[in-house]
């Protein structure tokens, strides 16, 4: 009897461990969302140009879905060399290939490049910041054609969450006037991913 009220107790404090995982989740999301769509809203810090801001239609996202908050691998990749990064004006930018995340998506495993700006590392505030910039089957439909992004900050261990819930557009898929990074080639995805920013 004892065994049975262990296991019991047990698998319902699983249950409650799980169901705050996802509130917080959620709640991280909602606040990721509403931090984006302030930022686009308030006049001080806005990116958008005095044009655009006369058909901008607001910023968009697909429900929250918990299978697209995944548990990677990531993979250091020391010694690459720096290169310069296509943006959407032209530009070139200088990035460094840090890290690969490996994770499973609908029982398929999907390989994505981190990378880390060689410019914003001179800043110490940046100085742990990445970001996967990526297409996906969703790109160019649903989602601004120039790809999306997502921020990561260096993890402590050889496993990073990512939340593709939390996929941004850049900012020209709203405005001109930017220079943004264009996910190279082998970051695209050949399935949709139905999560964060959508138009």
């Amino acid at each position: 009897m004892k065994e049975f009220l262990f296991t019991v107790s047990f698998l319902f404090s699983v249950c409650i461990s799980f169901a705050q995982t996802d509130t917080a989740l959620v709640n991280d999301t909602k606040r990721f969302q509403s931090e984006l769509i302030s930022e686009y809203q308030n006049p001080n810090s806005s990116p958008l140009s005095a044009k655009a801001k006369k058909t901008f239609k607001g910023i968009h996202f697909y429900s929250f879905d918990e299978k697209y908050v995944l548990n990677a691998r990531f993979i250091r990749t020391p010694n690459e060399r720096s290169f310069q990064m296509s943006t959407s004006s032209g530009m070139r930018k200088t990035y460094v290939k840090y890290a690969e995340v490996i994770f499973t998506l609908d029982e398929k495993e999907y390989k994505l490049n981190v990378y880390q700006s060689q410019d914003l590392l001179q800043s110490a505030e940046y100085k742990d910041y990445l970001f996967i910039p990526f297409t996906d089957a969703t790109s160019g439909n649903e989602t601004y054609e120039g790809g999306r992004y997502i921020d990561l900050n260096i993890p402590q261990s050889d496993h990073i969450l990512i939340n593709f819930n939390k996929a941004y557009h850049p900012y020209c898929a709203y405005t001109d006037g930017y220079n943004c990074p264009i996910p190279p080639a082998e970051n695209t995805l050949p399935v949709k991913v139905e999560a964060g920013v959508r138009f």
